[in-house]
């Protein structure tokens, strides 16, 4: 008995050969970041700008930046940039589905992509920018009714 304690005593401290490395541990703060990161306010949303053109600084987050930017609809309707804020979007959506958090950051993921699209369009003045607006309007019902 003696001998097998000793044995056991010392192959726990040999690491075994086929272990697999460990994953680095994700920082504690990782859902503040997401939350503030998409937020429908135009400071989170140069945050996450800002964040998107640094990627490799938040590796350690695992953070999924992949994107289809606008799914099936276009990047850029009648001449708007949606794309940027489909991207935002779909961050949103990724990161919180992966958290098992999406049913409840879903609503506000939906508000934070219209004021986007929105911000877009404060860019035009008169016609133009109601023609964006009732443009971003429907594709900000197409995400809350679908996905």
């Amino acid at each position: 008995m003696l001998v097998s304690g000793a044995l056991a005593a010392v192959l726990a401290l040999v690491p075994p050969a086929f272990a697999a490395p460990r994953a680095p541990a994700v920082p504690q703060d990782k859902p503040q970041v997401l939350s503030g990161w998409t937020q429908p306010d135009a400071a989170s949303q140069g945050a996450w700008a800002a964040a998107r053109e640094n990627r490799a600084a938040w590796e350690p987050y695992a953070f999924d930046w992949s994107t289809d930017y606008c799914t099936t609809s276009p990047d850029n309707p009648f001449g708007f940039p949606f794309r940027t804020a489909c991207a935002r979007h779909d961050f949103g959506y990724r990161n919180y589905k992966a958290a098992g958090e999406f049913p409840a950051a879903k609503p506000r993921l939906d508000e934070m992509f219209h004021a986007d699209l929105k911000r877009v369009c404060a860019r035009y003045p008169g016609a133009r920018r109601a023609s964006c607006e009732g443009t971003a309007w429907t594709y900000y019902q197409a995400v809350k009714a679908f996905e």
